[in-house]
């Protein structure tokens, strides 16, 4: 009986410091987060229970609740074998309020408004339909978590490092006495992603246990920390400057800005950044910068590889439409596969959310009179046209204002296309483009600055633009095109059904402003027939053919029409094809499955990246020229031919993210640095592998690269998880136009496979780009 006493009151008095530990940690946390006493984040923390909705007979009460570390939400779950579930506060992409999911308004009342919310995650990650208690209850939730999420993506760098790496020593301390022992030390060195031999570890364990007393705890443990994060390299380099009693003072950070960084800066500059990023005020009173100041100077985006002139728009957007690059999605409705997946709104939301601003409407006969949304003769799931419509509108503009292409294809009957028309009319309002701008024809496109705020739809017209300034009168009612009907679609069934007349609704026809389709029969025909209006889709084999074989052409043809190219019908997995020769070749809407993460689609998003993430991208001088002479396959000279010599250091990387949850797995991380662009640029060169350092390895290793047509080209960089046995696994990857690129000492942010940003992970680079000789 002792002995089960001893062993209750040991339970009971860990269970106390476990409870007092973790509202330390918590308290830490709340600190860090700059959110300590917020009444919406303890009521987080405290957790409550929610109902989980997930079909009309699934709606199953669970407790969710915001764990210590102030990232990390964790919910019970009634699977087999797993009582819990947790997912971070990281991976959300959004989180909406009401019933605006397909979910919740199928499944639920109008009575719960007020007490539904959905959480939105950023990839294939399921959403959450959830219903609170009360509309307070709910309220706490939504405004709590944006706290969470707003605060967290404002963190310094630092303090992301620290928060991080504070929360892995927490799990480490697995007796929860706030102290850490060298067995800790070897756990926790794992949980980071970085391995060393054992006397590695003994000696960095005495070096900080100055007490020798076996563990490291306050002072100590902060001791280990510095050693942990010291960046030697960066010591280096501020070493090399900082010429003024060990700091840098204004005069030594201008030197480093004009003979590091290559930049056109002034002792104003250097003043600037002293009082926006010097954390230690006295240094700041006598205007310098010390080590940390300097180091989070180079993690802002003064001190990031990519350009910050090009975040905001700095093109000319007054030229006609089809001189720039637009972001485009195909079969935008898909959330998955092509054959069986679900359709959904939130892939349009998604879509807008990555900058695309022309999407995909495929377009059938639904119950009750309206229209629905699938990928047809396929088992994807159906959603009502009105709702895209309505969705669209929502979230179409909120990544830029520039116009939105709405690209239909069409199978429905005439009674439910003019529904189609009316839902758009109706619904859009006056954001619909259904008259040309002028008072007379135009010869070419309006551009995107006065298209701003627009919607564009892309579809059949029954007559020319032209005819609408003839006086002679028009017959009135419905009438039958058999052209285009199989460019868009490109199953068998569809190619089966290619030659059957489709009637047109004149209503539908009438709101087929600057993008009426057209079927493709040569190059000469389109300049004798065609009008600038009139459009062409292309499968993505016929599009490659005509850029690999005819390359000129179709820069020519694309000087003064548009151009959609298409992924080709056998890929039903959703996969994507290279979108570069496309752009090459002065095509304008080279639509991307932007549900699957690829490298096709880094190189879009790397591509829209620049001119403030706007989706148009102005093409160079000579793929707007009628009479221009450019072919990227057989380059000659020409405006284009700016060769240039990229130089390029892959110094570090820091807190790459492990890729297998198994303690002992760490990374042994090699980088490799790729450029795309006309066939002459395009190559790649790679590092070493660094083995089991995930955390902060290194490699100065220099790579050269001659690039003859900078315009065209993109820079991306690719870290992966070297494997002798199989293929390396993806570790993160940042793509970036050329023209970007910052010189100098640069930090790379790095991207997971959805094109989401790594929070802590970086690479650390030197970049010098010159003139060829």
């Amino acid at each position: 009986m002792l002995c089960v006493r001893r062993q209750s009151v040991r339970t009971k008095s860990q269970d106390l410091l476990y409870s007092t530990r973790i509202k330390a940690v918590a308290q830490d946390n709340m600190r860090l987060l700059g959110l300590e006493g917020d009444p919406e984040l303890k009521f987080l923390l405290d957790g409550g229970d929610l109902l989980k909705v997930r079909s009309g007979s699934w709606k199953k009460m669970r407790y969710y609740k915001l764990q210590e570390d102030c990232k990390t939400i964790w919910h019970e779950s009634k699977k087999t074998l797993k009582s819990k579930q947790t997912f971070s506060v990281e991976d959300i992409a959004a989180v909406r309020t009401g019933r605006h999911t397909e979910g919740l308004r199928k499944y639920t009342e109008e009575a719960v408004e007020d007490r539904a919310f959905s959480i939105l995650f950023k990839g294939r990650h399921k959403r959450l339909d959830l219903i609170a208690r009360s509309e307070e209850e709910a309220k706490k939730w939504v405004s709590g978590l944006e706290k969470v999420i707003s605060n967290m993506n404002n963190l310094s760098p630092q303090k992301k490092t620290e928060h991080w790496i504070y929360s892995c020593m927490h799990k480490a301390d697995t007796n929860y006495d706030q102290k850490m022992s060298l067995k800790e030390l070897k756990s926790f060195l794992q949980d980071i992603n970085i391995e060393v031999d054992d006397d590695y570890a003994e000696m960095l364990f005495e070096k900080c246990d100055a007490s020798k007393s076996g563990f490291l705890e306050g002072k100590q443990i902060e001791h280990f920390y510095k050693i942990l994060t010291q960046r030697e390299e960066i010591d280096v380099i501020y070493g090399e400057y900082a010429k003024t009693d060990g700091l840098m003072s204004a005069d030594d950070l201008l030197n480093f800005l004009r003979n590091e960084q290559i930049e056109d800066a002034s002792q104003s500059d250097a003043l600037q950044l002293i009082e926006k990023y010097e954390l230690d005020e006295n240094a700041k009173r006598k205007q310098q910068m010390t080590k940390d100041g300097f180091l989070l100077y180079l993690h802002q985006p003064e001190g990031l590889i990519f350009n910050p002139a090009h975040k905001s728009v700095y093109q000319d957007m007054n030229q006609p439409l089809n001189h720039y690059f637009i972001s485009s999605s195909h079969n935008t409705y898909l959330l998955e596969d092509q054959l069986k997946g679900p359709s959904s709104t939130e892939a349009y939301i998604k879509a807008f959310v990555k900058g695309c601003h022309c999407v995909e409407l495929d377009c059938w006969d639904g119950s009750d009179g309206e229209p629905v949304i699938y990928h047809g003769y396929t088992l994807t799931s159906k959603i009502l046209f009105k709702d895209v419509i309505q969705a669209i509108k929502d979230y179409a503009f909120k990544t830029s204002e520039y116009p939105v292409i709405l690209s239909l294809e069409n199978h429905c009957s005439l009674e439910q296309q003019k529904t189609m028309a009316r839902h758009m009319i109706s619904i859009l309002g006056s954001a619909l483009v259904t008259k040309l701008l002028g008072d007379k024809m135009p010869k070419c496109f309006p551009s995107p600055e006065e298209l701003k705020g627009r919607f564009i739809v892309k579809g059949k017209r029954l007559d020319k633009l032209e005819d609408t300034f003839s006086d002679e009168p028009k017959a009135a009612g419905d009438e039958s095109v058999t052209e285009e009907e199989d460019d868009e679609g490109d199953e068998d069934e569809k190619e089966k059904n290619s030659k059957k007349s489709l009637k047109l609704a004149k209503e539908l026809s009438d709101i087929v402003i600057y993008c009426k389709s057209v079927k493709f029969h040569g190059f000469q025909d389109s300049r004798d027939k065609q009008s600038f209006y009139e459009m062409a889709s292309f499968k993505e084999g016929q599009a490659v053919n005509l850029a690999e074989e005819s390359a000129n052409e179709y820069i020519r043809h694309n000087t003064d029409k548009l151009s959609r190219i298409y992924p080709g019908g056998l890929r039903t997995d959703s996969s994507n094809f290279n979108p570069v020769p496309l752009w090459n070749a002065g095509c304008q809407i080279v639509a991307l499955n932007f549900q699957t993460p690829c490298l096709e689609m880094d190189l879009n998003q790397g591509l829209f990246l620049q001119n403030g993430q706007s989706g148009y991208i102005l093409k160079p001088s000579y793929l707007r020229d009628r009479a221009t002479e450019f072919d990227p396959i057989s380059l000659t000279k020409g405006p284009w031919l700016k060769q240039k010599t990229l130089h390029v250091m892959v110094i570090s990387a820091q807190q790459l993210p492990k890729l297998n949850e198994k303690k002992s797995s760490i990374v042994d991380p090699l980088v490799q640095v790729q450029i795309y662009g006309v066939p002459a640029d395009t190559t790649v060169k790679e590092t070493p592998y660094i083995e089991n350092n995930g955390f902060n390895p290194m490699w100065n290793e220099s790579f050269q690269f001659d690039v003859f047509v900078p315009d065209l080209a993109l820079v991306r960089f690719l870290v992966e998880d070297y494997d002798f046995t199989s293929d390396n696994e993806f570790i993160g990857q940042y793509t970036l136009p050329f023209n970007s690129l910052k010189n100098g000492y640069r930090h790379v942010p790095l991207l997971t496979k959805n094109g989401d940003l790594l929070s802590s992970a970086r690479l650390f680079v030197h970049i010098l780009v010159v003139d060829a000789e």
